[in-house]
């Protein structure tokens, strides 16, 4: 029997192959989408790579800390360019705005109905798996109440890479492919760089205590964007560590596709993918209905309304010329209402369609 000592020094160097193979990776084709003028290249490629190893079966994964610390720079980025008016947003247009949330919660509970309803997925998977937001809390949460976690992991984060995809598509033509890298003008002086990174730990480190949903990026999102709408803080990051936050957020994501997980939900990839896309198009359809009843722009309302991925949407509104107050007084509001709502419309999803645990 080989001692632990000896299958660590193997696992090591196969696992810092993978890895640079990953960044390789990650790197070309950010590239490649930065050159065709996305908006979230930096998170593009590296979920792309990161789906594509995953599936290849590498054993690599981005530490839980690791992930929080992204979310936080994320958060922190947001801040820079969000001030208290998401909290005036929310005043202004809060009909509209639960309007818009109570759209996209209901089109998914729908869809979660008839995929449950035709047995796509056994059980309550389907239910779980098609809330429109907080995938970490739903896949959580669906374990507790006796769902498959793996497939519904598989369920939220194919929503959460075809949102990301999506929104970065449209954000590309109707952006015009002319606005700048997020954070590509913010003030790299170090005090600024400190003040961030503190209000990025302590903001972390309070959302996560106090239990908030997605609370490592909320908790610097609410911290940041207070200091920084008074005038007790500037807000900076060098450009290196918001692309390491970004691959952070897209290695987590594509890395969750395993090929354990491909395996027991292959057969209903198809449909998952139609639900998907019908989702985000019945979305796509009442963002275009929005811009009737507020002064917003399609793009603004696209994000708006996009059904999921709260850290990957900030990431491309505040990477274009949208209204990045009224997309995250939104995306903010909806994750709130699903994490609030998810175990009760699971519950009734799978009573009124009949399934069986």
């Amino acid at each position: 029997m080989q001692p632990a000592s000896t299958d660590l020094r193997r696992s090591l160097p196969r696992a810092a192959a993978l890895w640079a193979g990953l960044v390789a990776a990650s790197g070309a084709l950010a590239g490649l989408f930065t050159l065709a003028g996305f908006p979230a290249a930096l998170l593009l490629g590296p979920m792309l790579a990161g789906i594509g190893f995953g599936v290849g079966g590498a054993p690599i994964r981005v530490p839980k800390r690791g992930f929080q610390a992204a979310q936080a720079l994320i958060g922190c980025l947001v801040a820079h360019a969000v001030n208290a008016s998401i909290a005036a947003t929310l005043l202004e247009d809060g009909f509209l705005i639960l309007a818009v949330v109570g759209v996209t919660v209901v089109a998914a509970s729908l869809t979660g109905w008839v995929l449950t309803r035709i047995r796509l997925l056994p059980g309550t998977s389907a239910a779980w798996g098609s809330s429109p937001g907080g995938a970490s809390a739903m896949v959580a949460m669906a374990e507790e109440f006796g769902a498959d976690p793996r497939l519904v992991a598989f369920m939220q984060y194919v929503r959460v890479a075809c949102v990301a995809l999506t929104a970065s598509l449209v954000a590309r033509f109707l952006a015009g492919g002319s606005a700048a890298a997020p954070g590509s003008g913010m003030d790299p002086a170090p005090l600024a760089v400190l003040a961030t990174l503190a209000v990025a730990g302590i903001g972390a480190w309070a959302g996560l205590r106090l239990r908030i949903p997605a609370g490592a990026m909320i908790g610097p999102l609410v911290l940041g964007a207070t200091l920084h709408a008074t005038g007790l803080a500037d807000m900076a990051l060098p450009s290196w560590l918001l692309a390491l936050a970004y691959a952070g957020i897209g290695w987590t994501v594509g890395l969750r596709f395993t090929p354990a997980t491909v395996r027991a939900t292959i057969h209903a990839l198809p449909g998952v993918l139609v639900a998907t896309f019908g989702l985000i198009a019945l979305c796509g359809l009442w963002a275009w209905g929005l811009t009737f009843l507020l002064p917003i722009d399609l793009l603004t309302a696209y994000l708006a309304t996009s059904p999921g991925g709260l850290d990957s949407v900030a990431i491309i509104a505040v990477g274009t010329h949208s209204d990045v107050s009224f997309v995250l007084a939104v995306q903010t509001l909806r994750l709130l209402v699903v994490i609030v709502t998810g175990p009760m419309v699971a519950k009734w999803i799978s009573r009124s369609a009949g399934a069986v645990r």
